[in-house]
C-alpha cells in the first residue's frame, strides 16, 4: 500500500479524533490541514514504529502542541463560560484519555504517540478521569430504536451521574421529548429503523435551542468525507463503554452554554 493510501485510509478517524480535542470541525480540520502539509514537504517525519496510523497521530500530536492555530479567529473553538473553558482541563491528560477510550490506542502506542513512557500515560488518564468527573451532571435524551442499545446506553450515561429524560425511537418522538424536557445532552443514532433520521430530527432541535450531541453510526465514514458540515462527536457502533463516557464527557465539555439557550426573539 502506498503512502498516500496509508494516509487516507486512517485520515477520517484521524478528523474525528482532531475535532473531538478541539470542539469544532474546522479547528480539528484545520490542525489535520497543517499536519499533511508538513508530512508533504518531507514524508520522513512519519515514524511508522508503531504503524502508520500511530506514527500519523504522534505527528498530529506534534503539530497540535506546537502550533497555535486555535488562536486564528478563522478556526477558534467554541465560545464556552469561564467554568468550561478549555484551559480547564490540560491539554496532555485530554489526548491522553482520548487516545486509550475514543480511539483504542494501547497504552504503549498512547505512550508513543503523546512521546511519554507508559508510566507517565497511565497518570495522565487518570488525571483527564479526574478532571472529566468533576463535570456537572445533566438530562439526557438518547435517539435509538434498537432496544437493547438504547438499554446500554441509558445505563452507561446513569453511570457517569447523569439523568436520562427518555429513549425516543423515532424523529417525531424525539422532537416532542426534546421540546417538552430540554435536554443538556443528545445520544441520537442517525438512522432509525422506521425510516426517519436522528440527524433530522437533531438539525430540527437545534433551530430553537443549543445543546450538544453525540451522535451514533454503524458507517462512520459515510460522515466524516469533509464534504460537508459533519458532527463534532461521532460514536462508531459496536462501541465501548469507555468510548461512550470519553465522547460524552468531551461533548459536554465543548458545549456552547452550561445549559439550553433558547435563541432571542427577532428585533
Amino acid at each position: 500500500m502506498s503512502r498516500s493510501q496509508l494516509v487516507a485510509e486512517h485520515l477520517p478517524l484521524l478528523r474525528r479524533y482532531a475535532r473531538a480535542l478541539t470542539g469544532s470541525q474546522g479547528s480539528g480540520d484545520a490542525y489535520v490541514g497543517a499536519m499533511l502539509e508538513a508530512l508533504i514537504q518531507d514524508p520522513s517525519v512519519l515514524d511508522e514504529r508503531y504503524g502508520a496510523r500511530a506514527g500519523l497521530f504522534r505527528l498530529f500530536t506534534q503539530i497540535w502542541n506546537s502550533v497555535a492555530l486555535n488562536d486564528d479567529a478563522e478556526v477558534t473553538t467554541l465560545p464556552m463560560p469561564p467554568e468550561r473553558r478549555l484551559s480547564n482541563i490540560t491539554p496532555l491528560p485530554r489526548q491522553a484519555f482520548l487516545l486509550l477510550s475514543l480511539e483504542g490506542f494501547p497504552e504503549e502506542e498512547v505512550a508513543f504517540v503523546l512521546d511519554v513512557d507508559v508510566a507517565e500515560t497511565r497518570r495522565l488518564a487518570d488525571a483527564a478521569g479526574r478532571e472529566l468527573a468533576a463535570e456537572i451532571a445533566t438530562d439526557v435524551l438518547i435517539i435509538e430504536d434498537e432496544t437493547f442499545i438504547a438499554m446500554d446506553l441509558e445505563s452507561l450515561v446513569k453511570n457517569l451521574g447523569h439523568n436520562v429524560i427518555g429513549v425516543a425511537r423515532t424523529h417525531a418522538d424525539a422532537v416532542a421529548l426534546a421540546k417538552n424536557k430540554k435536554p443538556g445532552l443528545i445520544l441520537a443514532d442517525i438512522q432509525l429503523a422506521d425510516g426517519s433520521s436522528g440527524l433530522d430530527a437533531v438539525n430540527e432541535l437545534l433551530r430553537t435551542f443549543e445543546v450538544p450531541v453525540v451522535f451514533i453510526t454503524a458507517y462512520p465514514e459515510r460522515f466524516l468525507t469533509g464534504e460537508r458540515p459533519e458532527p463534532a462527536f461521532l460514536i462508531s457502533k459496536p462501541f465501548q463503554p469507555a468510548m461512550v463516557s470519553a465522547v460524552v464527557s468531551q461533548a459536554l465539555f465543548f458545549q456552547r452554554n452550561s445549559r439550553n439557550r433558547m435563541p432571542k426573539p427577532a428585533a
